[in-house]
Formats: C-alpha cells, structure tokens, sequence
C-alpha cells in the first residue's frame, strides 16, 4: 500500500524542509541576545497594577500598549459617566502612552477591546470613533465576565512606528 510518505513528493517536501532547516538559526536561548525590546512608561498614564509594563518597544518596529483601564491617573479613579466617559479615559491613557513612545493613535494597527456588558457596544463605539480616523485600525471587541477593579471597559492597542 502507497502512503503519502512515500511519494516523490514527500521526499522532495521533506528535503526541502530539512534544507530550510538547516540554513536557519533560531536563538531560543532566553539571553535577549538580539531582542531590543524596551518599556515604555509616563505619569500621564496609570501605573500598571501588577507585574507588567505599560508598553513595550519590541525593537521590531511594533509598540503593545497594555490594556488600559479607565484610570484618572490624577485621581487613581475611575470618571463618573458609565462606559463612554470609561472609553474616553481608557483611549486617553493609550494615547499618553503611546505619545510617550514618540508616536500617536494614528500609529495604532489594532485594537481590543473588552466590554463587561456587550450591550454597551454602541455607546463605546461612539467614544471610540472620536480617537481615530481613517484608515481605523483593525479591532476586537469581546465581552468578558469581569474587567480588574469592575470596570466597564479596558482597551489594549498595538502601534506602529
């Protein structure tokens, strides 16, 4: 009986990986030889309540902004006015962050969004077209059960350089 594995095509597939196996090196030590990566942090957003950075410069030309929850950085609250006042902190914490890195919203390839209530998807999307313009970058937007410290909303973003 003939199986794929012994065609000809599987043996050319097969040489074809090996070769292109062998012709690359992948650094898989966890030295950081060649990875730049750097943190990116301002006062003019929300420190991060937890073990992790507000951003981080991948050296790849890629900037991640950290889910941003709707912190007044000021005042360590959240603003009175239900989801799109949330939204419209959320997006001006990833704004100051991103502006921290050199660069702006219209720097942004995509975004998630988290809703702790899916039914407040349009009043969110209303808050959210006031930031970007065309061409918007592309989003997800899920509901989750719970966001940290109950919030509505938290907007995590990636940027371009």
């Amino acid at each position: 009986m003939k199986t794929f594995f012994s065609t000809p095509f599987a043996s050319l597939l097969l040489a074809a990986t090996l070769l292109a196996a062998t012709s690359c090196s992948i650094n898989v030590n966890n030295q950081n030889d060649n990875l730049m990566k750097q943190r990116i942090n301002t006062e003019k957003a929300p420190a991060a309540i937890g073990p992790y950075s507000q951003a981080i410069d991948s050296g790849t030309g890629l900037i991640f902004v950290s889910g941003q929850l709707p912190i007044d950085p000021a005042t360590g609250a959240f603003p009175e006015g239900g989801v799109q006042a949330q939204t419209h902190q959320s997006l001006t914490n990833a704004k100051a962050i991103l502006e921290a890195a050199g660069l702006s919203l219209a720097n942004v390839v995509k975004t998630t969004v988290f809703l702790a209530d899916m039914a407040d998807f349009a009043a969110m999307n209303e808050i959210y077209a006031e930031f970007f313009t065309e061409p918007f970058p592309a989003r997800s937007a899920v509901a989750v059960k719970t966001l940290p410290k109950n919030a509505l909303v938290e907007i995590e973003c990636i940027a371009a350089k």
